[in-house]
């Protein structure tokens, strides 16, 4: 018997294998307005397989042409992934699916959903926050995020005992959490208590601290957490400030206690604040690569906003999703893959309708060598968790640019056909594959010829393992389909990674028709990173580019990744 993998969950920074409702939408595209069908697959105590699969099938019997599928779990081999079965048969019914990358990051190797025919969404701001301040007793102010819109602690002057949970009795680590029945009142009460990040929600946290008799919260970011804040609507005053912050406000309330001065503090709500740069930037929680499954095949495609989103809420929970809070809002601010996800699939869906003819990949092609990696500074996008520039392995192709999807010039385009070679050539077993396609395959001959990069994608993606040779080489096979303009000259450009040498043959595509394809071949070669210890790897990106000249830029990202074996 094969092992079954356990029940997918929704993938949201708040409610991750908590929250239920709908997760799964899909989108019929008409003349004048599109038709949303709904199915439930999210229970309170989880998403279900079955579920998900009959949602699948019943949105292929009656005829969407989009699905949005904010759910995700852990990564498995295909033939037991069955968001990864449901979304082939979608697929091979010409219906694009659009799913959440995740919420695992920042770390490596957390992206989730990651077959080649699901297009995989990761999240990024936008030019729009919500900031506080964090006045210190010492003198200093520290910035922080939030959407609490109650009562606010008054005049700005006015300074409160500040307490880290942690350190002041207890229980704790649970203290240093804020976990239910955690906190000793006569500690917090009428303080603002510093809150670590993890294990519960960070609006149940504040509600912890409430019960407690606790004024205030400033909850911090872990390590692991970095800089990436998410703005919450708490029930009572509350902050989220980043992890650098927190270690800052810790030292801050150590110090005090060693002076005999308490230490004190104040959170000051500043409202909404617009135009921010740099924007966007790749959100700390959205997962990244490699592609744990199928590492040629980069993964996420492509990131879309994802962190405080205003977004539909129901009307009969709270803003904040606890039970205690009576308050109701049609519309809230969430942040999540889970909101990334339905922008790509709200595109899937205008493409679609301006190209009916279009394939779920030619879909996915138009957003990814369309997408943009440089932000409102004009400088690559950063990375949230750290602030630096971040890379391939966080947003994929790029953020998405619906202006420029709409007409992309080229696309690289997938049949079923292409995506059983994929499998046939990843060494899937015969029954492996017909458990994935739900048809008889046929790996032999010419089918099992080539690799799995060369699977007619969007992007470039290859390992080399060093063995302690000193050059290694491969090579891709791409055929791109002309959709801009009859007559056209596309040029190449290349910007190799670091190490490597990338040569495109040839280096002129002379098209003469709609619809015309034409093939390329990429060579790749690179020399043995030095000193790279057992089971290490180097990852280094660039890109190749088919310009014609115009209005048409074709970008495919590359990535080359050199691991030592153990």
């Amino acid at each position: 018997m094969e092992p079954t993998p356990p029940p997918s969950s929704p993938e949201d920074t708040s409610f991750r294998r908590q929250h239920s409702g709908t997760h799964m939408g899909l989108l019929q595209v008409w003349p004048q307005k599109p038709r949303l069908s709904i199915y439930k697959v999210c229970w309170n105590a989880g998403c279900y397989d079955s579920d998900i699969l009959a949602a699948f099938d019943s949105a292929v019997s009656d005829g969407v042409d989009v699905v949005s599928l904010s759910v995700g779990g852990v990564v498995v081999p295909y033939y037991l992934d069955a968001i990864a079965i449901g979304a082939f048969g979608a697929s091979d019914h010409g219906v694009f699916v659009s799913a959440s990358a995740g919420n695992g990051g920042p770390g490596g190797l957390t992206v989730t959903n990651i077959a080649p025919w699901v297009t995989t969404v990761g999240a990024g701001t936008i030019d729009r926050d919500f900031p506080d301040d964090v006045h210190l007793g010492n003198g200093k102010i520290v910035p922080g995020v939030s959407v609490y819109s109650g009562p606010g602690l008054g005049d700005p002057t006015r300074l409160y005992s500040l307490v880290y949970a942690g350190s002041e009795g207890g229980d704790g680590y649970s203290a240093s959490l804020c976990l239910e029945g955690s906190l000793d009142p006569k500690t917090v009460r009428g303080k603002i208590v510093l809150c670590d990040r993890g294990i519960n929600s960070r609006a149940a946290k504040g509600e912890v601290v409430k019960k407690a008799g606790g004024v205030g919260m400033i909850l911090a970011n872990g390590v692991f957490d970095g800089e990436g804040l998410v703005a919450d609507c708490h029930i009572l005053p509350a902050t989220a400030v980043g992890a650098s912050v927190g270690d800052e406000i810790r030292k801050y309330i150590i110090t005090a206690e060693k002076s005999k001065s308490p230490a004190t503090a104040t959170i000051v709500f500043k409202g909404t604040r617009v135009n921010v740069r740099p924007a966007p930037v790749v959100a700390s929680f959205s997962a990244r690569g490699p592609n744990p499954e199928s590492p040629e095949i980069l993964k996420p495609d492509v990131i879309a906003p994802g962190l405080n989103i205003l977004a539909a809420w129901p009307d009969k929970i709270g803003p904040s999703g606890i039970p205690s809070d009576k308050r109701r809002t049609e519309f809230n601010i969430l942040s999540g893959t889970s909101m990334a996800c339905p922008h790509v699939s709200g595109l899937g869906a205008l493409l679609k309708a301006a190209h009916p003819e279009w394939s779920p990949a030619a879909i996915r092609s138009a957003l990814m060598t369309t997408a943009y990696t440089v932000d409102n500074s004009n400088e690559t996008m950063l990375d949230e968790s750290t602030g630096n520039t971040s890379t391939a392995l966080d947003f994929g192709a790029g953020h998405v640019h619906p202006q420029k999807a709409m007409d992309p010039g080229l696309i690289y385009d997938l049949s079923s056909y292409d995506y059983v070679n994929f499998l046939c050539n990843s060494n899937y077993t015969l029954q492996n594959i017909q458990t994935v396609t739900r048809r008889k395959a046929d790996c032999s001959g010419a089918r099992r010829a080539g690799h799995t990069g060369n699977l007619n994608y969007p992007s470039l993606s290859v390992v080399f393992q060093q063995y302690g040779k000193h050059k290694m080489s491969t090579h891709f096979i791409r055929t791109v389909t002309n959709v801009g303009d009859p007559n056209s000259v596309y040029k190449v450009s290349i910007r190799p990674p670091s190490g490597t040498s990338v040569t495109v043959q040839p280096e002129k595509l002379v098209f003469r028709r709609v619809g015309q394809k034409l093939n390329f071949l990429v060579r790749v070669e690179a020399k043995a990173v030095k000193q790279l210890s057992p089971g290490s790897s180097n990852v280094k990106s660039g890109s190749v580019v088919w310009s014609d000249g115009g209005k048409h830029t074709v970008t495919s990202p590359l990535v080359v990744t050199m691991q030592q074996p153990l």
